[in-house]
């Protein structure tokens, strides 16, 4: 190369030696780069990294936006955005692309993004269960196995074929084994995120998914240590011999002097209190000396990601390392990381000998670990559409391909076209699977149920199987009192199912916990506390009460699926959830959980059962439970008629055979609707309640005719404070009784009548249980509706074997109202 050639080079900052690309970084003084003085602030280092941030962030969303409705995941997202930015789009305009991604900018920002990327991969491992790692079970062992066996030995001998029949170039000869070796990799981090996006990762076949994923790692990880230990030190013996050692001892050195002294940081915080700042700092420069270390030794991010196996997760400091760490890592750093390597992508560096050989590989590691996966599966006993997107979602590829990727391509493992070919392999494969995983599994088809499973239609004096769900201390004491004046009997045995709801943080593994008969430490977690509190229910109750308790660690948006397995598992009869307001001493509104509100509507749309979302206003009312006090407790049933009310009806009825309670059913009648066919049949059904309830002063029947929902209102709101409890249907069917009242609905999964009784405007100290009835296949039980329940064996839970005519002995008062609102 002559002296004119260099000097013309470096006035573009590159100089090309041989095959050496140099980038000359100009220095730069200390002084303010402004617009105002003409000066281009992407000339700095430290703007244009702030700008290429920016820039990467913005593109991946739209990108995102656009891919979203077509059910891809947001890796494929941001490796598009990479794409759309580098050489095979926008950077294609080498004036543009010299200006925003100047090739001396390359070094500073993959220095910066991976800081994320160690980072998040020790997030990940804080996430990580190592238990389930060491116990994953039968099914997950027979899978993981036998998916990595058959897939890595196919794929290397499948490599040497290619490698000894088909020309190639040198450069793509060499790195063609690990391309295919990897393919047998699935890695537990992408199959978390995946399932994670695709809001199945609590769901069987998520777990199962996971637990398989992660016997892979757990090989994958020495062989991938041994591998990169021989590679980085190019093949010789001795030194990749000590490469491996020092790996080990890494790994020895973390799991017996850096996880005791993790330990040591936990025990030193105070219990229920969170870490503090010393604590995280120290952490941290734990993760970047286990990542200094692993880098200086060949073995790249292996360090952090065992650094944060050994960390446990959950509070105190998994929670922590969740709420200050991931947001900037995983939000902006991580991105970034898999952003930059699709602006390293160049599909016209693609060959299309190289690209059909590539897709011949890819296209054939997909078949065979699909292929045994799906049998793997099946002999496992696992139905087939669950076998066949158990096939596609072990399929995944991600972070860890791609870290991979860019690992090799930088140790010249990899040319640039094969870099290219490789990363457009993961966006088809993973921009392909997704949606059919999502159309193969739909994990509220698990919860169709043909059989009834209501209060209203359980046998006569049969067990009453109860599901309650809390998330907080607060909701205890109201939803014990509830299931109190349920009236346990010998006859009619109560089995309470108590699932305590904790939201995922800090952990990736979703958690359905079954406590069984054991006594916890209530000082150590919430889910201690409740559980006892319930355990204390049963023993005051024993002979009638049966408890299970349940802990369900999973985030809100998929908390549904365990509600609901739980509640199909055990046969409830209602699943009882807490509304999402929480009500301070003062009366009004403390507390406001979105999460938890969406969690209601997915178990109100696919629940097994009745559902009851009880909105708890007992911190208000200031009164005690039932279980430790002797004073009467008032319930009222407001009846306007339809299934919700029917199932409203039959459990307060059951509620009325409780020596301390008092049933009070309030039916609202429509001024001149006497003759419809609707409140014939709901006559009739109230009828076969009282005659049950013949002699028992407890049950109270009160008829209330209304013009308009103006009078309904004002009716409920002047006898609204009369009782500790309130039982309403959810849903009722279209009528003028309803006038005035649809506009203010605010609560979706509440009803018109509900909703306004859960406001915060209406002053009421009462707690409501607003009641729907079993859906089966999206439609109501209607049996109720359609026939009196003592003419239809379906509807006989509380119809009396023998109906009386003499209605002398049923305690009951009616109010009418006059044409001019007066009441008489």
């Amino acid at each position: 190369m002559d002296r004119q050639e260099v000097v013309s080079r470096m006035t573009d900052q590159i100089l090309v030696i041989g095959n050496k690309t140099v980038v000359c970084q100009q220095r730069y003084e200390d002084k303010a780069k402004s617009i105002w003085l003409l000066e281009n602030p992407l000339n700095l280092p430290t703007p244009l990294i702030m700008f290429q941030l920016i820039l990467i962030f913005f593109v991946t969303r739209l990108v995102h936006l656009a891919l979203k409705p077509l059910g891809q995941l947001t890796i494929v997202s941001q490796l598009f955005g990479g794409i759309l930015l580098g050489p095979s789009v926008l950077g294609r305009n080498k004036a543009l692309a010299s200006i925003i991604f100047p090739p001396r900018s390359e070094t500073i920002i993959e220095t910066f993004t991976m800081f994320g990327v160690m980072f998040f991969l020790f997030c990940l491992g804080v996430k990580m269960d190592p238990a389930t790692m060491l116990r994953p079970g039968r099914k997950a062992v027979v899978i993981g196995s036998s998916m990595l066996l058959f897939s890595l030995v196919v794929m290397l001998l499948l490599s040497v074929v290619l490698q000894s029949h088909v020309a190639m170039d040198s450069s793509f000869t060499k790195g063609l084994p690990y391309v295919a070796g990897l393919q047998a990799l699935t890695g537990f981090p992408v199959i978390s995120s995946l399932l994670i996006e695709l809001r199945i990762h609590n769901t069987d076949l998520g777990r199962l998914a996971i637990s398989s994923s992660m016997v892979c790692d757990l090989i994958w990880i020495g062989l991938a240590a041994i591998g990169t230990g021989i590679e980085e030190n190019g093949g010789r013996a001795a030194i990749s011999g000590l490469a491996i050692a020092t790996g080990v001892a890494l790994l020895l050195t973390v799991v017996f002097v850096l996880k005791p002294l993790i330990l040591w940081m936990i025990r030193n915080t105070q219990p229920g209190k969170t870490i503090d700042e010393a604590t995280l700092v120290y952490v941290t420069l734990l993760v970047l000396l286990t990542g200094f270390v692993g880098e200086s030794v060949g073995q790249h991010y292996l360090g952090p990601l065992v650094l944060g196996l050994m960390v446990p997760d959950g509070p105190p400091l998994g929670t922590a390392i969740e709420s200050r760490l991931e947001l900037f890592t995983s939000g902006l750093l991580y991105p970034a990381f898999v952003s930059l390597l699709g602006l390293r992508t160049d599909v016209f560096q693609i060959h299309y000998k190289s690209l059909w050989i590539l897709a011949f590989l890819v296209v054939v590691s997909f078949l065979v670990k699909f292929g045994v996966v799906v049998s793997a599966a099946l002999y496992s006993k696992i139905p087939i559409r669950e076998a066949l997107a158990l096939g596609l979602i072990l399929n995944g590829k991600g972070i860890i391909e791609l870290v991979l990727y860019n690992v090799w391509r930088n140790g010249q493992v990899l040319t640039d076209e094969l870099f290219s070919l490789c990363v457009m392999s993961t966006i088809l494969v993973t921009g392909i699977t997704t949606p059919f995983v999502k159309a193969l599994y739909d994990p509220s088809r698990q919860f169709i149920s043909a059989r009834r499973s209501s209060i209203q239609h359980n046998k006569p004096n049969s067990e009453l199987r109860i599901l309650v769900c809390v998330d907080g201390h607060d909701s205890v004491p109201t939803m014990i009192s509830l299931l109190e004046v349920s009236h346990a009997s010998e006859e009619s045995p109560i089995a309470v199912m108590a699932m305590v709801l904790v939201d995922l943080i800090g952990r990736t593994t979703t958690m359905l916990v079954c406590h069984k008969n054991r006594v916890l430490d209530s000082s150590s977690t919430m889910s201690g506390h409740i559980v006892n509190a319930f355990r204390n229910y049963e023993h005051h109750n024993e002979g009638r009460v049966m408890v299970e308790t349940f802990t369900a660690i999973s985030d809100f948006d998929t908390m549904h699926v365990d509600i609901c397995q739980v509640a199909l598992d055990k046969r409830a009869n209602i699943v009882i959830v807490p509304f999402h307001k929480q009500w301070a001493v003062d009366g009004q509104v403390g507390k406001v959980n979105r999460a938890v509100q969406n969690m209601n509507l997915h178990v109100l749309e696919q629940a097994p059962c009745s559902v009851g979302i009880l909105i708890d206003r007992g911190i208000v009312r200031g009164t005690l439970t039932i279980l430790t006090s002797e004073s009467t407790f008032h319930v009222a049933v407001l009846f306007i008629g339809g299934p919700d009310d029917a199932e409203s009806l039959a459990y307060g009825s059951r509620m009325a055979k409780h020596e301390n309670v008092i049933v009070t059913v309030i039916r609202f009648l429509l001024f001149g609707s006497e003759n419809t066919k609707d409140r014939r049949i709901d006559t009739e059904l109230i009828y076969d309640y009282r005659h049950s309830n013949m002699g028992n002063e407890r049950f109270v029947y009160v008829e209330e005719v209304v013009r308009d929902g103006v009078a309904l209102a004002s009716f409920i709101r002047r006898v609204v404070n009369l009782y500790d409890l309130i039982l309403i249907g959810r849903q009722h069917q279209a009528s003028p009784i309803f006038t005035g009242l649809e506009q203010w609905s605010e609560c979706p999964e509440l009803g018109v009548i509900p909703d306004m009784l859960a406001s915060p405007d209406f002053e009421s100290t009462a707690s409501v249980l607003v009641i729907q009835q079993q859906r089966i296949g999206g439609a109501l039980m209607a049996g109720h509706a359609m026939q009196p329940a003592m003419h239809h064996p379906r509807d006989q839970a509380f119809a009396p074997s023998t109906v009386l005519q003499d209605e002398a002995g049923r305690a009951s008062w009616s109010i009418s109202i006059e044409k001019g609102g007066r009441t008489t």
